[in-house]
């Protein structure tokens, strides 16, 4: 119990020791503008597949896993976006949603970066170039997860056509949906820990991270939703008309910083056990040089010993 406590408060003073409150507020005000080109370019690849409604289903796998009350304000905007929006593929704003997009990833990188130690060194064209690739990989996987949603009750509703049996699992398909939601946010989070730093860990390693990542998301984001349910009006007599865009940078603020404490403990873990292996093979260095004593002392030791009988 000591251990576990000591290994907590030495995560919190990491995590203070390279400013991550500071690295979280640039993630999050980061993430929030990157939302709309990030949503831009969405809307952009399904107007190129020719289909606006994956456009809206993607959005709103995006915001499945928000709470309602920070969801709700920003879909209704997301919604005004995607209706009045040039679903033109190269045009020159969506050209740019996409570098203004790629911000939030390179904002996760550098949080990334202090968290495990690593120096940058490839050129910032070369991590921008890759940013951009990352946001149009995620923009194609987000349209093809809102695909499967999209077609799913179509589906579904051919297969009890000729197997009525399987009617009373239509709920337990209709949770699938945040199977998906959850299998997205997984994958991205692997992505990110094994990719965005210059020195990153092993895949084998960056378990414990982001399984406490994903717990702290789920218990911060129901406790964010309750403490909201019962005191938003704190927000709106405080910030007034700017309430929706606080409670979002809030919301993600606390998001940014559990994402870099997981990221934290990843690296003190990969520590610890360094430190243990550096430990073995310093006791198995000593074990050696122990056992086999050096031929040269023992050749000396032999001739002071003829030299003191011939005395």
């Amino acid at each position: 119990m000591k251990s576990l406590l000591k290994f907590a408060v030495d995560a919190a003073n990491r995590f203070l020791a390279h400013d991550s409150w500071a690295i979280a507020s640039h993630i999050a005000l980061s993430a929030l503008t990157s939302l709309f080109p990030f949503l831009i370019v969405v809307t952009a690849l399904a107007g190129f597949f020719g289909s606006e409604e994956l456009a809206r289903e993607t959005a709103k796998l995006l915001f499945l896993a928000w709470p309602t009350e920070v969801a709700d304000p920003i879909a209704n905007e997301v919604s005004r976006v995607l209706t009045e929006r040039n679903h033109g593929l190269l045009t020159l704003g969506t050209l740019a949603a996409f570098y203004f997009a790629s911000s939030g990833v390179e904002s996760l990188r550098i949080g990334l970066n202090r968290a495990y130690g690593g120096i940058e060194k490839r050129p910032w064209y070369v991590l921008r170039f890759q940013s951009i690739l990352y946001i149009l990989a995620a923009a194609v996987v987000m349209l093809l997860f809102a695909f499967l949603v999209v077609l799913g009750p179509l589906i579904w509703s051919i297969i009890l056509r000729y197997v009525p049996t399987l009617e009373p699992f239509t709920r337990e398909v209709t949770l699938l949906s945040y199977g998906v939601t959850g299998t997205v946010v997984v994958g991205a989070l692997i992505v990110a820990h094994r990719l965005l730093p210059a020195q990153p860990l092993p895949l084998h390693r960056l378990a414990p991270g982001i399984i406490l990542t994903l717990t702290l998301w789920l218990t911060g984001g129901i406790g964010f939703g309750a403490y909201l349910h019962s005191f938003s009006g704190n927000y709106v007599s405080t910030y007034a008309g700017l309430a929706t865009a606080m409670i979002a940078l809030v919301f993600l603020y606390t998001i940014a910083a559990i994402f870099l404490l997981g990221g934290e403990v990843n690296a003190m873990l990969a520590e610890i056990l360094e430190r243990r292996r550096r430990l073995v093979r310093e006791r198995r260095s000593r074990r050696g040089k122990g056992t086999t004593p050096p031929f040269p002392r023992s050749h000396e030791a032999r001739g002071n010993l003829g030299e003191a009988a011939t005395d």
